[in-house]
């Protein structure tokens, strides 16, 4: 068990690393259609993410994982970071888009500058 929680903390380091290399980063899965509906949300505002497809990279099962203990949810993707802070999976992210305060995030972290 010790050493499970080692590992799942060693892809929690791994997943915030990468999500504060970029203004935003989407961890999907390539053939998930909830996925692939945020990165086109995300495209058509001009916002150019980094997205890791968590079931093309070898580490993906495990870093999927540790997005699900983040997340305290069953499903993991997607997940979305921005400005190395996370915003949430799917219901978040389109809460955030409808009510307004999506913009703001993106501007604060300069993934957008209109």
């Amino acid at each position: 068990m010790h050493y499970q929680s080692e590992s799942r903390n060693s892809y929690l380091q791994l997943i915030q690393r990468l999500a504060e290399e970029n203004a935003v980063v989407i961890f999907s899965k390539s053939t998930c259609c909830m996925c692939h509906a945020i990165k086109r949300l995300f495209s058509g505002m001009g916002v150019n993410a980094n997205v890791y497809e968590l079931d093309e990279d070898p580490r993906g099962i495990e870093m999927e994982k540790a997005l699900i203990g983040l997340l305290g949810s069953s499903s993991a993707v997607p997940v979305v970071f921005i400005g190395g802070k996370l915003v949430g999976a799917m219901d978040t992210v389109m809460t955030s888009h409808i009510n307004g305060t999506l913009v703001p995030l993106l501007k604060e972290a300069g993934a957008i500058w209109l």
